[in-house]
């Protein structure tokens, strides 16, 4: 059986992972780098030292891929990783060209974090699938910091939401992407926010599909065996897996919310 790793700076890469879990039989790490979470604001120089201190340490532990399931992260980071390394380095890409193949009329909203809105590969990505002009990028960080202390839904995070999308009108978007794993917790709250015709887009299917392309990897669920990591130090202690637990339940849940 292959393992896979996933990279994540906090708990968002959970998303990526609870839909691989669903969808390939592989033995599964989860790395999350908890002493430096979050990384949407942090000089770039010191996102890739974190990531390759980290894909360092998967490869040690047998990962025969590793899937950056932090899109800031692959931003930074995937293009100098794939030189070093021998085995694929599957990166998150915001699913904005998703977005405007379903619906190439309407604008589309692409949400993510400072440093993935503001870096090159976005900028790449928007003027390669955007000949149109109808994509509008949105920085939303502090939803990665409602995530890692799990106030996934309540007032605070609604009222964060509602003043970010306040100068958008809605009625106008076909979709809004989700451009960071850390987003996905939120599936409930935004759908109650956004107009019915608005859908929620992700790009985990895409980067299980290729990840299961890449390791010629039979795509169908198999017995979920996974190691966590915090920061390289194996999460053993019950309550904390059991928080991890009830973290994939709920992606589970919000996988399903379009």
């Amino acid at each position: 059986m292959k393992t896979v790793a996933f990279f994540d700076s906090g708990i968002g890469g959970l998303s990526v992972l609870e839909e691989a879990s669903q969808k390939i039989d592989a033995r599964f790490i989860f790395y999350a780098d908890r002493d430096n979470v979050p990384y949407g604001e942090k000089p770039k120089e010191d996102i890739l030292k974190y990531v390759e201190e980290a894909v360092d340490f998967l490869a040690e532990r047998g990962a025969e891929a590793v899937v950056l399931a932090c899109n800031t992260a692959t931003s930074v980071a995937a293009k100098i990783l794939r030189q070093k390394y021998d085995f694929p380095i599957i990166g998150m890409e915001p699913a904005a060209k998703r977005a405007l193949d379903i619906d190439s009329s309407r604008r589309v909203l692409v949400t993510a974090t400072p440093v993935t809105v503001a870096g090159e590969k976005m900028k790449k990505l928007i003027g390669r699938v955007d000949k149109e002009h109808l994509v509008d990028l949105l920085a939303l960080p502090s939803l990665v910091k409602f995530a890692e202390k799990g106030e996934f839904n309540g007032i605070n995070v609604e009222t964060y939401l509602k003043e970010k999308l306040a100068p958008y009108n809605l009625n106008d978007y076909s979709a809004l992407v989700l451009g960071c794993t850390h987003f996905n917790y939120f599936k409930d709250t935004l759908r109650n926010l956004l107009p019915k015709t608005m859908s929620l887009i992700d790009g985990n299917e895409g980067t299980i599909k290729e990840l299961a392309r890449r390791l010629n990897l039979d795509e169908k669920p198999g017995d979920k065996e996974i190691e966590y990591y915090y920061s390289k130090r194996k999460v053993t202690d019950k309550e904390e897996l059991m928080r991890l637990e009830n973290c994939m339940k709920r992606l589970e849940k919000m996988r399903c919310i379009k």
